[in-house]
């Protein structure tokens, strides 16, 4: 009986009002922590992430086209980027830096989730060239934070302009990897391992 109201409750849309919910309550701590905002505003916040998470690799599953759902994610976490950037330009209390973006870590999700389904295509299948390629697709999210090494040596330099380092900054944000989407590479392999065992709960 308790299990079947679980499941009632437990459903994506009151998963995403809960999550919403504590994510605001997380955001003011953030944003006003240094002027005595309490500490278990974000000890409530804690969760937020990984219930995201869940729903984003559970969505992911689901949706009809793959390749357009990444799309829509990697265009988001760009429109974020640029948008948090404009923030902290015309508004900021001096104290937080906006860098909030968790749709960088669900476009990994995604990339690992499809290349997870490769390999495992090319094991059952005996498809060498999908399980290569999926092995190489799951190794992109680290392959791509080369190019953010690369860049962020530029920062070091003295010499630098504040319009070069906003520049060089939006680069290294701009390509997802596991250095530099939020919650980083923990936050990622949780979200997929929430796709690999998605038959695997109550609700």
């Amino acid at each position: 009986m308790m299990l079947q109201s679980l499941k009632k409750v437990s459903n994506a849309t009151n998963l995403k009002f809960l999550a919403i919910f504590l994510m605001f309550l997380d955001h003011i701590h953030e944003m006003f922590g240094a002027f005595g905002a309490p500490m278990w505003l974000t000890m409530l916040g804690r969760i937020v992430f990984p219930l995201f998470m869940f729903l984003a690799a559970d969505s992911f599953y689901y949706t009809h086209n793959r390749k357009a759902y990444l799309k829509r994610l990697l265009f988001m976490t760009w429109f974020m980027i640029i948008g948090n950037m404009i923030v902290s330009h015309f508004f900021t209390n001096g104290q937080v830096w906006l860098a909030n973006n968790a749709f960088g870590a669900f476009f990994l999700v995604g990339i690992s989730s499809c290349a997870w389904d490769l390999m495992v295509e090319g094991m059952k299948e005996k498809k060498l060239y999908s399980f290569w390629k999926g092995l190489g697709l799951f190794h992109l999210p680290i392959l791509l934070a080369l190019p953010a090494l690369f860049l962020s040596g530029y920062l070091a330099s003295e010499n630098i302009s504040p319009l070069m380092v906003q520049i060089i900054a939006f680069f290294i944000m701009a390509i997802p990897n596991i250095l530099v989407v939020e919650g980083g590479d923990v936050m990622v392999y949780l979200g997929l391992l929430f796709y690999l065992f998605r038959r695997h709960r109550i609700a």
